[in-house]
Formats: C-alpha cells, structure tokens, sequence
C-alpha cells in the first residue's frame, strides 16, 4: 500500500488533463495537427500546444512529422487502445446518465411509512414493486411526523410516505391525495345511528388515535365552545388496537376515511361524518433532494406515487 501510494505522489496530476486525451484520439486517427484541430472545433496553435504538454507529460516524441502527415510513434501506438478506453468510459459511465433496469434490481428498497400509510398502501406497494422488481427486497421503516428527518438519514431511506409539515430545504416531495375523517362506531353496542348529533358525541366514550400519546385535541377545544366535554376512555398510538376495541364496545373514534374503508375487518361498524370540524390532511412522498435525479430513486418514486394514488382513489369508492 505504501508503494502505491508512492507512486502516486510521483505522478504529476495537475498535468493530466483530459482534454490531452482527446487531442490524442483525434491525432491518432487524422494524422495531421490541422485536422486535429478542426476535428475539435480548436486552433492549430491550441492543438501544437496540446502536442506539446502530450510529449512532456509522456516523455515520448508520440509523433513525428513525414511530409503532411503526423507518424505515431511505436509508444503511441502502444497507448492508444488504452487512450479509447480511457475516454468510452468516461463518456459511457462518467458523463451519460445512467439508467435503472427493474427487472435486474436485486437490491433493497427502503421505505418509510407511518403507520397510517403501512396499514393502507404496504401490500400494494409490495405488489408494484415485486411485479416489476421480482429480484429485490422491499423494507418497511415506521415512521412519524417528529423521527422522520433522523430516520431518512440514519436507514439511508429511499422515500417517505405520510402527513409530513415543515420539511427542511434537504426534503423534496410530492403532493398524493387529500384524506378525510369520520366517526365510527359498533350501533348495537353504543345504541347509536348514523348521522349523530353533537350531544351524542359528547355523551358517549371515545377511543382515540394517538400517535403522540397525548388524550386532548382540537375536538377537546370545539366541544369547550360549545359547553361540552368528552370522556376519552382510552387511546392509542396503534390504529389496528384502537380498531379492534371498537366492536361490541360503548365506544366512539373519529378515524381516517379510507381507514374505515379496509377490507381488514368485517365486523359492519357504522361510519359517518363527525359532528365536529376536525381538519383534513395531505398524504405526501418525500426524498431527499440530493438523490432526485438517480435513475432508481426516480423509478420507485413514480411508482410508488402511481400505486398509493389508485389504491387511496379504490378505498374512496367503496
């Protein structure tokens, strides 16, 4: 390792530069100064110069002049596959964009999900991906609106998918749908019909989604308005717990639209609108600016956004 490193101490890089490769390529193949430069669209006094720093930087003559024509010399001969090479792939894997191919993909996807979002649009996600990536893996990190930033940076995350606010200037994302609430709950156990009245809303135990562990909200303040409270009989951050809690209980919960909607349960519990004004809220995908242009990160992107849109359009229709 030491000898290497040596040896690239001894090399002069400031004299490299590419450009002295592509003079070379182009005096390999005219054989003349002239048309070398006019090949290149530079000056003839340019192209001598080029020769020049080609002769000091090589230590070789490269070529000598016979009549109208530049002889190469037996080391330029030597050099000038290594020449083509050199510059193939600098054109082909330096400078032309990349592409991704699906298909061949046998690396991991990372994807950040809330737990609203892994709930509805995971398995169709998983399905997208798998059918056009059938050799790659999917991982799923849970996510929130307060770990997200870390979390992006720490799993090295690909996307984001939730109701994120307040990204940073390092986040780019992508506008998805638009959700709505409703309120839901078991008619038999809390001898209720839909529509329900603000009263019955106050009067009745709530069971609540809470991703922060905190029991007041928004709706607490509404009903103070209005000279009411409600009891909130339990919370949790997990919406499949609170789901479960709600058939054959006296129970209340304001829930996401299309959460209502998953074909998860079939237990018939009543949905409609909530008596009280509770804010809509935006689903989102987000990335990390610096990886907007990689070929890979702009294919999952397009897909997952196509995915998650037509599934979130399926759950509304029911």
């Amino acid at each position: 390792m030491a000898s290497s490193s040596s040896h690239k101490k001894d090399i002069n890089w400031r004299g490299v530069d590419l450009n002295l490769l592509i003079a070379f390529s182009a005096l390999m193949e005219t054989q003349s100064v002239t048309k070398a430069a006019n090949k290149l669209a530079i000056g003839q006094s340019a192209m001598s110069h080029n020769l020049s720093r080609l002769r000091q930087l090589l230590n070789d003559p490269l070529f000598e002049r016979q009549g109208h024509h530049m002889i190469p010399t037996q080391k330029a001969l030597e050099l000038s596959v290594t020449v083509e090479n050199i510059l193939n792939l600098v054109t082909n894997e330096l400078l032309q964009p990349s592409s991704f191919e699906p298909e061949c993909f046998n690396g991991t996807f990372k994807i950040g999900l809330t737990d609203y979002a892994e709930l509805l649009f995971a398995p169709a996600i998983f399905d997208a991906i798998h059918g056009l990536a059938p050799n790659s893996h999917l991982s799923f990190f849970n996510v929130d609106r307060h770990n997200y930033q870390a979390v992006f940076n720490e799993q090295q995350l690909d996307v984001v998918i939730g109701s994120m606010t307040n990204m940073g200037k390092e986040i780019s994302s992508q506008y998805l749908y638009t959700e709505d609430h409703v309120c839901l709950f078991d008619s038999k156990a809390t001898g209720l019909q839909a529509p329900i009245t603000l009263a019955q809303y106050s009067q009745h135990p709530h069971a609540l989604v809470s991703p922060d562990g905190q029991l007041i909200t928004q709706v607490d303040n509404q009903l103070k308005h209005h000279a009411l409270e409600r009891q909130v009989a339990v919370g949790s951050r997990n919406f499949l717990t609170i789901r479960h809690l709600l058939k054959g209980r006296d129970l209340l919960c304001v829930v996401s639209r299309l959460m209502a909607q998953l074909d998860l349960f079939h237990d018939d519990l009543t949905q409609c609108p909530a008596p009280v004004d509770i804010a809509d809220f935006d689903i989102r995908l987000l990335w990390l600016h610096r990886n907007a242009t990689h070929p890979r990160n702009e294919w999952l992107r397009q897909l997952v956004a196509k995915t998650v849109i037509g599934q979130a359009k399926k759950l509304k229709q029911k």
